[in-house]
């Protein structure tokens, strides 16, 4: 939680009094009148998020829609940055993770529209799916990437290919998985 409260200061830090009570405005639902009237700063603003369970270092959803809302995407590289310190220090051995990286480069080119039941598959939530989807609305690949980068950062050091081969079957793209495979014997 602490390398999470470093970048939300640091993103309050960044932000102006009009942008600031630009999303006070968009929070008013979550956080209340009476409390959005207390809140003089970004800090105490993401306090009150937190407190009510909106964001939180593995929630940065709600946090990302609603500075890109208020034009700042900006700092949403100050999350990607943390979101990346994350995923880097979690990850499977090195043999796994060159094989899941293998399998990926493969699926991302593969995988088209079905990119949602695939991620449906992998056990990513909802709200995860249509974060990336606001994410990267018009760009297909990049949404599979994400929901790549998503499901390694949930599954951190138990991510194994063959989870990601399995649910390629479990959504009928077994040619798919069979490229897949195939990849990756022709890589040992």
């Amino acid at each position: 939680m602490d390398g999470f409260r470093v970048i939300l200061l640091e993103i309050s830090e960044r932000l102006s009094h009009e942008q600031l009570a630009k999303l006070k405005f968009l929070c008013g639902d979550v956080i209340g009148k009476k409390k959005s009237e207390d809140i003089i700063s970004g800090i105490q603003l993401f306090d009150c998020l937190i407190e009510r369970a909106e964001i939180g270092p593995n929630n940065t959803d709600f946090l990302r829609k609603h500075l890109t809302d208020i034009g700042q995407e900006v700092l949403l590289e100050i999350i990607d940055r943390y979101e990346g310190q994350a995923v880097s220090t979690d990850l499977p051995d090195e043999t796994e993770l060159g094989k899941i990286n293998c399998a990926t480069e493969v699926i991302v080119l593969q995988l088209g529209r079905k990119w949602l039941q695939y991620g449906r598959k992998l056990g990513l939530t909802e709200n995860k799916l249509e974060g990336i989807q606001e994410k990267h609305p018009r760009n297909l690949e990049e949404q599979v990437r994400e929901l790549f980068k998503e499901w390694k950062k949930a599954r951190k050091a138990e991510a194994r290919v063959d989870e990601l081969i399995r649910a390629l079957r479990a959504c009928d793209l077994n040619y798919t998985a069979d490229i897949v495979e195939r990849k990756l014997q022709n890589k040992s």
